[in-house]
């Protein structure tokens, strides 16, 4: 297999997450015996499993091309990985020329409008087209001459390390003690303000007319900080908005475990993995009932979901309620989106790719 991504392994956000997921899975069940991966961008160090090599990254599209290019030549390749929809007429071109299957990955916006011509040929061209939700599926039939059974949804999977756990640790560090919690993880992008950072900013003040003794810490990075700083000023809230930057792994999930509640009224997620990651630590999860987060939420049989409207409303009556059973929440989140549903899940997508494999071949826990 040959995957053109644009981040993977040392890649951050849930797209990486989910070409490490998915790439680790094919190779770990024996459907391809190796994968070379070509991104565009590498930010942390990498360390691939087993079977799978990472050809540092290319971030000029000449440049990237040509090393595409080259990589399909040797050795022979039988199946092209297309994680982005922009790379789908590269890939959709590679595939052709080496007579080998084609996958193309859709994510969220980027596939919800209508593309250009070039992107939809490669689309249409896939032998499958995996989405992440049901929503984002909807929107690529809505514009892609492709037949339904082609188009099928393998949503994210939760990783192992996501737990419940213990909070008063991070609390003490943070000096969160006798607070309300509200957390947000996200990129703060200027170009994509759709994550609804603001939303929440701008509700701090009748949350905290109310009596409650609030801060809104906030994890990740982005060119929007800034912005985002001088609304909690404008609104009177800058020692209630705590910007914490980008942190490692193990500080993300106590984050997690911290956290009275996890919002993120986002109205352009084509998932939300950070939603089924906050839920796995235990901690209850508040989003907008549009997109792609209904599937992260079990259509409200996981997290809540509101209307942008009712955001405040709907916090206060989450803080009104008893937490649940943190063991019980993160139970139920493994059962939809754990490590094993996934491989099996999977393991359906490729039977459909290659029908000719046999599921007697696969390792039993595949199979």
């Amino acid at each position: 297999m040959l995957a053109l991504v644009t981040d993977a392994f040392g890649g951050r956000g849930g797209i990486a997450q989910y070409n490490r997921d998915f790439l680790g899975a094919v190779v770990n069940c024996g459907f391809v015996s190796s994968i070379t991966v070509l991104p565009r961008l590498t930010h942390d160090p990498a360390s691939p499993p087993e079977a799978i090599e990472q050809l540092p990254p290319r971030p000029a599209r000449i440049a990237y091309t040509l090393a595409a290019l080259r990589a399909a030549l040797c050795p022979p390749i039988g199946i092209v990985f297309c994680g982005h929809l922009y790379m789908a007429p590269l890939a959709a071109l590679i595939a052709r020329r080496a007579k080998a299957k084609l996958i193309v990955q859709m994510h969220g916006i980027e596939a919800w409008a209508r593309p250009k011509r070039h992107q939809r040929a490669g689309v249409e061209s896939a032998n499958l087209v995996l989405c992440v939700s049901r929503y984002t599926r909807s929107r690529v039939l809505s514009w892609a001459a492709i037949e339904p059974e082609r188009v099928m949804v393998l949503p994210n999977t939760v990783s192992e390390v996501f737990t419940p756990g213990k909070a008063a640790p991070l609390r003490r560090k943070w000096g969160l003690e006798g607070k309300r919690v509200l957390l947000t993880v996200g990129r703060m992008d200027s170009r994509e303000r759709y994550k609804g950072h603001d939303r929440v900013i701008q509700a701090l003040p009748q949350l905290v007319a109310a009596g409650h003794d609030i801060i809104y810490v906030v994890l990740g990075d982005g060119d929007d900080v800034s912005r985002l700083r001088a609304t909690a000023i404008g609104l009177g809230v800058a020692d209630r908005v705590r910007f914490i930057g980008e942190v490692g792994r193990d500080i993300l999930v106590d984050a997690y475990r911290m956290a009275d509640l996890f919002v993120m009224p986002s109205t352009g997620e084509g998932f939300g993995i950070a939603f089924i990651e906050a839920m796995a630590c235990g901690t209850p999860a508040l989003g907008l009932c549009v997109c792609g987060a209904r599937d992260a939420f079990g259509n409200g049989e996981l997290g809540a979901t509101t209307t942008e409207a009712e955001l405040p409303a709907a916090i206060m009556r989450l803080f009104a309620q008893a937490k649940p059973d943190p063991n019980v929440l993160a139970s139920s989140v493994r059962d939809r989106f754990g490590r094993g549903v996934f491989i099996a899940q999977l393991c359906g997508v490729m039977r459909r790719l290659l029908p000719t494999r046999s599921s007697t071949s696969l390792p039993a826990a595949a199979a």
